[in-house]
C-alpha cells in the first residue's frame, strides 16, 4: 500500500472514493464545503435528510454525485464544533470508521482530503503520520496459517491531503507507515504459535532484518557462550525445554561510534507454561504471547531501518522457552545470575525477570545512555492498568518523563508506578541473595524492584506490557504496543 501526499481540488479529484470530514454540528470541512456548493447544496440536504450529525466516529457513504468528481463520498464524523480543535482520540475514531468502510470494499485507490482539520496540541504533520500509521496497522490481516484465505485488501494508493508544504506531509507519512509498519511485524511476531516462533526462530528473524543492511549488525550467543558468560540465571528458565534459548543482540550503528547508545532489552519468552510451578490450562494458549516484549523491540528495529535516523541503538532479546520437563528448574532452587548475584527461585513462573535481569547485565558492555526493558511480565500490572497504559518503572525521573512525554506523542501512553526501597525487602530470602518473588502484595513493583538489583550503574527504565500487548476473546491478538511510544523516544533522542 502506497502513500501519495497531493495538494487537489475535492470538487475535480478523481479517485474510486474521496474521504472528507464532518464536525458534530454539522458543519462541513472546508473540501466538504467546495463540494456542497458545486452540487449546489445537495450535500446539506443529504444530512438532513439521513440525520448525520457529525458525531465521533460515525461515517455516511454516498454512492452518488452531490458536486464531487470521484466515484464515492465517504462523510466522516469528526466530533466537536468546527470552532474548536479536533481530540486526537476523535482523529483516531474517525480512521476507525474509514477502515470499516473500505476493508471489504472493491476500491483500489481513496484519496483523503483533510485540510483545514486542526488537531489539538498537533500540527499537520502528526496528522498525516496518524492517517499513514493507523490505516498501515488497521487494514493489516494475519492470515498465514489459514488454508482458506480471507479476502484481499484491495487498496493499493492512499492520497492525503493535509494542510502543511507536500515534503512536510510526504514525510510524515513516510515515518507513520514506518511505524506501521513495524508494529505490524510486532503484531506478526506475537501472534506465531509457539511451535513455529521458537528461540531460534527470532534469531533468524534478525539475522533476515540486517541482510542488506549496513547499518545493522547482528551476533546471536548460544547456550554454550552465555554459559561462558556466566548466564546461569537466563539458563535456568530453558533447562526444561528442548528449545536451546538464544541472547539476540541487534545493534543498529546509524551515528558516529563514539555516540554512547540506547539499548532496548525484550523479554522473548516464546511459550510460558509457568515452568514446575505450572499455570492453570484455561487461556494457556495466550502464553504464545510472552515475547511481546521482544516483538516490540523487533517492531522498533524494523522501523528505524526504515527510517534511517543518525542515532545509534542496540536491541537485546533474552529468548527462552519455560517447559516443565525431568531437567526444569525446581521451585527452591538456587541459581548464580551473571552479575554474580545468586536467586532463590520460589516461582518458576516468575521467569521474564531470570532472563531479563542477565540481559541487563550484559547490556552494561555497551556503555549506553539509557537502557528499557520491555516485558510481559506481571498479571498484577493487568490489575492495576488494566489494557489501557503500560506500566512504567525508572531509576531516574528525568528518564522516565522523557519516556511519558514520548507515549503521549505517540498515542501509546505509559503510567508511573512506583520503585521505593520500601518494598525491596519483599525480595529478601534466607538462603540466596535475592528470591524471584515477592508475594502477592505489589506484585508488578516488586518485580520492578528485582530488576533494579542489576541496573544500578545504568539510566534504566521497565514497561510492563502485561495488559497491553495483546489482545483477548472475539479479537484476540498481539496489539504491537509500546513500538509507537519506543520510536518515538529514541527519535526525540538525538
Amino acid at each position: 500500500m502506497q502513500f501519495q501526499a497531493k495538494s487537489f481540488d475535492a470538487t475535480s479529484h478523481r479517485s474510486a472514493l474521496l474521504v472528507v470530514g464532518v464536525f458534530s454540528d454539522t458543519t462541513l470541512t472546508p473540501s466538504a464545503q467546495l463540494i456542497d456548493q458545486a452540487g449546489k447544496g445537495q450535500l446539506s440536504k443529504l444530512l438532513t435528510r439521513e440525520k448525520f450529525t457529525g458525531a465521533r466516529g460515525t461515517s455516511l457513504m454516498l454512492h452518488h454525485n452531490v458536486g464531487q468528481s470521484a466515484d464515492r463520498l465517504l462523510l466522516l464524523g469528526l466530533g466537536k464544533s468546527a470552532k474548536s480543535d479536533v481530540e486526537p482520540a476523535a482523529i483516531s475514531a474517525a480512521l476507525s470508521a474509514l477502515q470499516s468502510a473500505v476493508k471489504g470494499a472493491p476500491y483500489k485507490n481513496v484519496s483523503i482530503d483533510l485540510t483545514g482539520v486542526t488537531v489539538g496540541g498537533q500540527n499537520a504533520s502528526w496528522l498525516a503520520r496518524k492517517i499513514a500509521q493507523t490505516l498501515t496497522t488497521d487494514l493489516w490481516q494475519f492470515d498465514q496459517l489459514k488454508s482458506q484465505k480471507p479476502s484481499k485488501i484491495n487498496i493499493n494508493k492512499i492520497t492525503v491531503n493535509v494542510d502543511g508544504s507536500p515534503a512536510s506531509v510526504k514525510k510524515a507519512l513516510a515515518q507513520g507507515q514506518a511505524l506501521g509498519d513495524g508494529m505490524n511485524y510486532a503484531r506478526e511476531l506475537g501472534n506465531l504459535p509457539g511451535n513455529i516462533c521458537t528461540p531460534t526462530y527470532l534469531a533468524n528473524q534478525a539475522r533476515a532484518l540486517a541482510r542488506g543492511q549496513s547499518k545493522l549488525h547482528v551476533s546471536v550467543l548460544t547456550e554454550k557462550q552465555m554459559k561462558a558468560e556466566g548466564m546461569g540465571s537466563l539458563l535456568s528458565v530453558s533447562a526444561g525445554s528442548d528449545e536451546p534459548a538464544k541472547l539476540i543482540v541487534m545493534e543498529y550503528r546509524g551515528a558516529a561510534k563514539s555516540k554512547a547508545p540506547n539499548v532496548l532489552v525484550g523479554k522473548g519468552i516464546t511459550f510460558d507454561t509457568g515452568g514446575i510451578s505450572l499455570k492453570p490450562g484455561a487461556g494457556m494458549d495466550e502464553m504464545k504471547f510472552d515475547m511481546c516484549g521482544a516483538a516490540s523491540v523487533f517492531g522498533t528495529m524494523k522501523t528505524l531501518i526504515a527510517l534511517q535516523p543518525n542515532i545509534n541503538v542496540v536491541a537485546i532479546v533474552a529468548a527462552a522457552e519455560n517447559m516443565p520437563s525431568g531437567g526444569a528448574t525446581k521451585p527452591g532452587d538456587i541459581v548464580t545470575s551473571m552479575s554474580g548475584q545468586t536467586i532463590e527461585v520460589l516461582n518458576t513462573d516468575a521467569e521474564g525477570r531470570l532472563v531479563l535481569c542477565d540481559a541487563l547485565t550484559y547490556a552494561k558492555r555497551f556503555k549506553p545512555k539509557t537502557v528499557v526493558d520491555i516485558a510481559t511480565l506481571t498479571g498484577a500490572c493487568v490489575i492495576a492498568l488494566g489494557s489501557h497504559a503500560h506500566g512504567l518503572y525508572s531509576n531516574d525521573q528525568q528518564f522516565a518523563e522523557q519516556l511519558l512525554a514520548a507515549g503521549i506523542e505517540a498515542g501509546d501512553r505509559a503510567w508511573q508506578m512506583p520503585l521505593w526501597d520500601e518494598y525491596q525487602k519483599q525480595l529478601d530470602s534466607n538462603f540466596a541473595d535475592i528470591a524471584n518473588i515477592g508475594g502477592r502484595e505489589a506484585g508488578s513493583i516488586t518485580a520492578a524492584c528485582f530488576l533494579s538489583r542489576f541496573t544500578k550503574e545504568l539510566r534504566w527504565a521497565h514497561l510492563d506490557i502485561a495488559g497491553t500487548a495483546w489482545n483477548s476473546g472475539s479479537a484476540k491478538g498481539a496489539t504491537g504496543r509500546p513500538v509507537p511510544l519506543l520510536v518515538q523516544y529514541l527519535l526525540d533522542s538525538k
